[in-house]
């Protein structure tokens, strides 16, 4: 199977209309300014940003929630923010796009992770970011399960958003792993290497390549054009399999598209289907949130990547933080069979 029909699209995104996701994580606002670049200024050899205009999105966690919702699926986030400007304008956003913020804890005197990015002429000139920096206090980090706890058996799976910033600790990884397992609730985590965590016996990974190897602590070497064929690559898998024992490993390939691995099964390597690439940002929020959205709605685990890959490919031919909708994805598919 390398390709699904339309047919089964429509069923299952109409199973998505009735799927439930709670995301837990590191929520963030996007800022993005807009202009236009003429000059070098006088005061420093940096580029004169003419202002144009500015828009914001959710991030981190928050774009996750938000690609759930704009795929059809019901979405409930869970995190730390201030009690800032920031923090309401996140949540407006966040209503708008009909994102439940009940598990949105305002924490005084903590700042809304904010990154603020500079654009011109579609290319990114700087990134300004403004952060509370050290772990959620254990205080905190029991309100957060308190509400977690209310509403787990009400979904039918959770995604872990892991952005070193703070709310994913070991604590609250190992306490979410728990109650899933004891509830038999899908567990979805795009792991961060340079953020040591025990991950075993998670229910699906997302790594990129690079991410991969640096989880098994292997050296990357020269890409083979067809991953199947990459011995470094399948090296890596089996001992990602081996050491966390996830269900499932999703590993991104960037232009190579992604593979699908699982212990005792062959990995399945599924080809891009992106056409153009844009702007990356935000793809691998949009590959846990596609994928975890169809297995919850009764995909198997090939047509969960098969979903994946084809909103992950629309998705980077957008500019900024972007998400993809039903709509999109059913035009897609009819307009390549």
């Amino acid at each position: 199977m390398t390709s699904m029909t339309p047919p089964r699209l429509r069923e299952l995104l109409d199973q998505i209309t009735r799927t439930r996701v709670l995301v837990i994580g590191d929520v963030m606002l996007d800022q993005f300014i807009w202009g236009r670049v003429s000059r070098i200024s006088p005061e420093a050899p940096v580029p004169v940003v003419e202002f144009d205009r500015e828009s914001f999105m959710p991030g981190g966690a928050a774009n996750v929630a938000r690609n759930l919702t704009s795929l059809g699926g019901q979405a409930e986030l869970f995190g730390v923010v201030g009690q800032d400007a920031n923090a309401a304008q996140l949540k407006r956003l966040l209503k708008d796009q009909r994102v439940g913020c009940s598990g949105l804890l305002g924490v005084k005197g903590h700042h809304t992770a904010t990154k603020t990015r500079i654009v011109a002429h579609k290319q990114q000139v700087t990134r300004l970011d403004r952060e509370t920096r050290g772990d959620i206090t254990a205080g905190n980090l029991q309100r957060l399960l308190g509400r977690f706890d209310r509403i787990l058996d009400r979904v039918d799976a959770v995604s872990i958003g892991d952005y070193a910033k703070g709310v994913v600790t070991q604590p609250l990884l190992d306490a979410v792993r728990e109650r899933c397992r004891a509830r038999g609730r899908w567990l979805s985590l795009d792991p961060k290497p340079s953020h040591a965590l025990d991950l075993r016996g998670l229910s699906l990974l997302t790594p990129n390549r690079k991410e991969a190897f640096e989880l098994a602590g292997i050296a990357d070497s020269v890409r083979n054009p067809q991953p199947l064929k990459d011995g470094p690559l399948l090296q890596v898998v089996e001992k990602l399999l081996k050491d966390l024992q996830p269900a499932l490993l999703l590993i991104t390939l960037g232009e190579l598209g992604m593979m699908l691995c699982q212990r005792g099964k062959a990995p399945f390597h599924i080809p891009t289907v992106a056409q153009e690439v844009f702007d990356v940002s935000g793809a691998g929020d949009t590959v846990i949130a596609s994928f975890t959205l169809a297995i919850a709605a009764g995909a198997s685990p090939i047509e969960a990547a098969l979903f994946s890959n084809h909103a992950a490919g629309i998705v980077v031919g957008k500019i900024g933080t972007a998400t993809v909708t039903s709509d999109e994805m059913l035009q897609w598919l009819e307009g390549s069979a």
